[in-house]
């Protein structure tokens, strides 16, 4: 495979990009293409107040995270106050439901298995008679 040397501004035009990852996902959806993101690139700068929302995408997924810290937070908070006993209670009545559906389910497909099966047997039968 050949090895293609780019100009030096492409190289750091690449980087820009890797950093706002954002960028990519505007050209993805259809919204810009990378040549007029390049465009802009080359003649504002990289400074520019032009890539301040793809910026501030940096910050916002700090925030995420701490949001998902938060989140675990809440609920293993919510899972330390939970009375074991009730948690059993609320387990074994979800089990029953649970038992209950499988059966009515099972007793469908044994049902149509044996219409099914008797059907065959009938069918199969040569000596069977049929008064008209």
């Amino acid at each position: 495979m050949t090895n293609k040397v780019l100009h030096p501004s492409i190289e750091s035009f690449k980087v820009f990009v890797k950093n706002h990852p954002r960028v990519m996902e505007e050209v993805r959806s259809g919204k810009l293409t990378l040549q007029d993101l390049y465009e802009e690139w080359f003649l504002l700068g990289e400074e520019d107040t032009r890539w301040d929302d793809y910026r501030s995408e940096k910050k916002a997924d700090g925030n995420s995270k701490e949001a998902n810290t938060d989140w675990m937070k809440t609920v293993l908070g919510s899972l330390k106050n939970m009375d074991p006993n009730q948690m059993q209670h609320y387990l074994g009545h979800l089990s029953q439901a649970i038992g209950s559906i499988q059966g009515v389910l099972s007793q469908f497909q044994n049902g149509s298995a044996q219409n099914h099966n008797s059907s065959q047997e009938k069918s199969n039968n040569p000596f069977l008679f049929r008064k008209d």
